[in-house]
């Protein structure tokens, strides 16, 4: 009998740039060449989604409820539904296995600081039973059109990295939208000294040296890596990202019983 690799794909990055929209471009691109993928929303603020969650946490944990029961403001339940949802994993759990997919896609609240920088995102990342595991961390190519942005986006890619501990593709997203910047941001990502020579041309010298110094210290360590450019909306580059996806997770491996 010949039973495929469970992976597990945590979808993060900052809000906006696109985490939702990709999970549901993957969900499609998986379920056209065979596969079988599921979805899990950890995000239980979400008002609506681009395609409908096999798993769902706002099945377990309501935002609404939270607000009256404690009297929080919208802030205040979005952290404590945050840091409840690892009470939950066990059921989420039992949902996976009874599913029996090949690959999970868990799409990651949308602040990401209310995931990976809390106790509860990695503590479920940590014990999410899974084969293999991986992290898509999306760059918003609307957001890092500047160098000391870009910058900025690279330290917090960075600690989600370090939070989670799984291994980490680095995703350029809307890379339709940003044609005119798109070979530039790419060159940052691939030379050190590229990017330093664009921060150089920024106006406020003080940033741009703290820039520089924080980039060579992170590169220093090897957590700077060549974004991945995609866009959702036209799929350009996802043969380029499932094949990255496929080296990290899958590896084209199978058990045989």
């Amino acid at each position: 009998m010949i039973h495929l690799l469970v992976s597990a794909i945590f979808i993060t990055g900052t809000a906006g740039s696109g985490k939702s929209v990709l999970t549901s471009r993957l969900l499609r691109w998986y379920i056209d060449h065979k596969s079988f993928p599921i979805s899990i929303n950890l995000d239980p603020g979400a008002i609506r989604l681009p395609y409908e969650p096999d798993v769902d946490i706002r099945d377990y944990i309501d935002i609404n409820m939270l607000m009256e029961t404690y009297d929080l403001g919208p802030n205040g339940s979005l952290l404590m539904a945050s840091d409840m949802i690892a009470t939950r994993l066990e059921e989420i759990q039992n949902e996976v296995n009874s599913l029996n997919p090949d690959f999970v896609l868990v799409d990651t609240p949308g602040q990401i600081e209310l995931f990976a920088f809390r106790a509860s995102g990695p503590y479920f990342v940590t014990n999410f039973q899974s084969d293999n595991k991986a992290t898509l961390f999306l760059y918003d190519g609307a957001l890092v059109s500047s160098p000391i942005n870009y910058v900025s986006v690279v330290l917090l890619a960075s600690s989600v990295r370090l939070r989670l501990k799984i291994a980490q593709c680095n995703i350029l997203t809307k890379s339709d939208l940003i044609v005119d910047k798109l070979k530039q941001i790419l060159q940052w990502s691939s030379s050190n000294l590229t990017l330093e020579s664009s921060l150089n041309s920024e106006r406020d010298v003080e940033y741009s040296l703290l820039c520089k110094d924080l980039l060579r210290s992170v590169s220093k360590v090897g957590l700077v890596e060549n974004l991945i450019p995609i866009s959702s909306l036209t799929m350009d580059g996802m043969v380029n990202l499932l094949a990255a996806l496929t080296r990290i997770v899958s590896q084209g491996e199978e058990i045989k019983e």
